[in-house]
This record gives C-alpha cells, structure tokens and sequence, in this order.
C-alpha cells in the first residue's frame, strides 16, 4: 500500500521519513519509552535510521505494519508515533508511543482513534487489538480512553529485551465506534 495521511482536528498522521530521524531519536531517549515498549535499550541513532529508512517504508510496502508520525501541524514536531500492524483474519494491532513533553494531553487517544476509523472503514479490519505489559498505565490508559475493552492477561505473550513478560490485551471493535463490521458478529450469549 501507498502511505497515506490521516488528520484529526488537532493532528496529521503521516508515514515518517529520513528527515525525521533524529527526532526520533531524541524522543525515543526517553526511559519510559525504552522501558515499555519493544524497541531497542540503548537506543542509538543508527537504530533510529534503521526505522525510518527500512522498518517504516518495508512495512508499506509488505502490507504488515503501517506505521504513523504524529504532528500537531503539517510540519509541526513529531510528537508520537503510532502503528497498525500484525494483520491476521482480519484483525490488526495498535502500538503506540508518546514523547514525554506531549503526554496527558489525549493527543495519543486521538490518534488511535484515527487508525482505528482507518481500519474500520479503508483496511476491512474485523478486529483492533491492543497489547501492553502488565504495569504499562499510560498505554491502558490510552486504550481504554479509545474505547478499547481490556480483555485480561496473556500470560508469557510479549517478548521485550529478552525476557517474555504478561501482558494486557483489550480490543476494540467496529460498532464500538458506531461503524459497520465487515462481517456479521454473533457474541455469545450472555
């Protein structure tokens, strides 16, 4: 797939580019970031590089991970970056990451919501999941802000730096949003 841009009344989502890396660097010097999320601790500019000049442009191109800048303008900073990725039956993940300065101020629940009407609506995604260690509060936060349902624990299921660890899992569906699924849904009875 050709990146695309997505805007919400406060944010422009676009794939990240060269230019951007080393913003991301500098964000991502954060040890909140490192700690919570998958990427590599220390981080260094080449492994900055590395993302936006093959990680972001190869998943594109595969169809298996579109990944976003989030700017508050056109060509404002980035302040976040957010992906869909994981395809399968239908179903995407969402991971995110916010830079410590911009936290609290529910840009990231914006752009999630913006992926998750992108998936609905362009994508077909039957499903939108959401993954984070156990003790990881910002990123439930987040998802439970956008609507998500924390579904319980996954014992063993997220691989960070070596070490397997719990993580929560919680999803979020299309007529959560008050949109139309792809497919029909049947829950089970109550």
């Amino acid at each position: 797939m050709e990146p695309v841009v997505l805007t919400t009344d406060r944010l422009r989502l676009r794939t990240f580019t060269p230019e951007d890396t080393d913003e991301v660097f500098l964000a991502v010097q954060d040890p909140d970031i490192q700690r919570w999320t998958t990427i590599p601790s220390p981080y260094a500019r080449v492994d900055a590089e590395h993302f936006v000049g093959r990680m972001v442009p190869d998943g594109w191109r595969a169809d298996t991970e579109y990944t976003f800048a989030v700017r508050l303008s056109e060509d404002g900073p980035v302040i976040a970056a957010a992906s869909l990725h994981h395809p399968r039956t239908g179903s995407w993940e969402v991971g995110f990451w916010t830079a410590k300065e911009h936290r609290g101020r529910g840009h990231m629940t914006e752009a999630v919501l913006a992926l998750a009407h992108w998936a609905f609506t362009d994508l077909t995604c039957t499903r939108l999941e959401w993954r984070a260690e156990v003790g990881n509060v910002g990123s439930r936060t987040v998802a439970e802000k956008a609507g998500f349902t924390v579904e319980g624990v996954l014992r063993a299921a997220l691989p960070n730096k070596g070490v397997l660890r719990d993580c929560w899992v919680g999803a979020l569906l299309p007529s959560d949003l008050g949109l139309p699924p792809a497919l029909p849904y049947l829950p089970s009875p109550a």
